[in-house]
């Protein structure tokens, strides 16, 4: 039996101890209280380079904060379409985004440079650019416009494809009704190519081409050979017309709620994440082709594309005369 002597002591030991503790429970909970869980948006689904490359980012941001920031990737639009994710992203709903070029060139006018067509020679042109001063002043107008570039991504190259038609030069598109993306400067390319543009939704590109209500389509050969539409066009005219970036952004008002070292964190692994992801869609394109020549379909490429930049000029000129995209394009075509 414990003496009123013993116990007090005991009582007391176990205070003591409790006490000491404190500092410690008081340290955890207030790392946790400080815990950072950010949410970010992508449009592309499970398997997807884009979806591969953004799971790796958010696991190298966890691994290295060890669990003291954590990114939660939301993939196949479960939380909206791009629109709605964007003004998520302005209103605080969302902290990050893997976005296409439509908001960027909204916020920043002068990028709509390196949507116009015939404009990259091929895909490392692009990036040579992109990697350099020319995407040192993007990131720097799209910082100031909310959107923190951390690494560029390859959004494809698109090509024209047709179901009966197997086109060799421009005289080739005189009379094609060609589905096309529903801007401006799409629906001008067609047109000056002598071609229809037509406003299908992408979802009913191959029953518009099983239909005969359309001859030709253009998009980037994973998506011609995913969407199923190498089923119905058995010609593709690898054009590369319009070589485009996608872009792994962190909202500005996150960025600045991270530590100078965590956003050099996030500059790393968000560059790393960008160079797995071109890696990824290159594999990917090789695949497709394979898939593609198995079912039958004819690949040609373009002998000049003098020509087609000829046929574009009239558009090209718009852009030249804008101060918002000549120092851009001056920038492209001498380099």
């Amino acid at each position: 039996m414990i003496s009123r002597t013993s116990y007090f002591f005991l009582l007391l030991f176990i205070c003591i101890v409790a006490l000491g503790a404190l500092p410690a429970v008081h340290a955890q909970a207030q790392q946790n209280s400080q815990a950072v869980r950010l949410r970010l948006w992508n449009i592309h689904p499970e398997g997807y380079p884009v979806t591969v490359a953004l799971d790796s980012f958010a696991a190298e941001i966890n691994e290295q904060t060890k669990g003291r920031i954590s990114v939660q990737v939301f993939s196949n639009a479960t939380l909206g379409d791009q629109p709605k994710a964007v003004s998520m992203l302005k209103s605080g709903e969302l902290d990050m985004g893997e976005f296409g070029l439509p908001p960027l060139t909204e916020a920043v006018p002068s990028m709509k440079a390196i949507t116009l067509p015939f404009l990259f020679k091929d895909t490392a042109h692009m990036f040579r650019h992109l990697d350099g001063a020319l995407g040192a002043r993007f990131r720097e107008r799209l910082a100031a416009a909310g959107f923190v570039v951390l690494g560029w991504y390859d959004g494809g190259a698109r090509s024209f494809y047709c179901t009966n038609k197997q086109l060799t030069g421009p005289r080739d598109f005189k009379g094609l009704r060609i589905r096309v993306q529903g801007t401006e400067v799409f629906k001008e390319m067609i047109t000056l190519l002598g071609a229809t543009p037509m406003g299908v939704p992408y979802k009913e590109v191959k029953t518009a081409f099983d239909e005969g209500k359309i001859d030709c389509a253009e998009n980037n050969l994973p998506s011609f050979v995913s969407a199923g539409h190498y089923k119905s066009a058995r010609f593709f005219f690898q054009t590369e017309h319009v070589i485009t970036p996608e872009a792994l952004v962190i909202s500005s008002s996150a960025w600045r709620k991270l530590s100078a070292d965590d956003q050099k964190l996030f500059l790393a692994a968000g560059e790393r994440s960008a160079k797995k992801m071109r890696e990824l869609w290159v594999k990917q394109v090789e695949e497709a082709k394979v898939v593609a020549r198995k079912a039958g379909v004819v690949f040609d490429r373009p002998i000049e594309y003098g020509a087609y930049v000829a046929r574009m000029k009239p558009l090209l000129q718009k852009y030249w005369t804008n101060p918002d995209t000549k120092d851009e394009l001056v920038t492209i075509l001498a380099n």
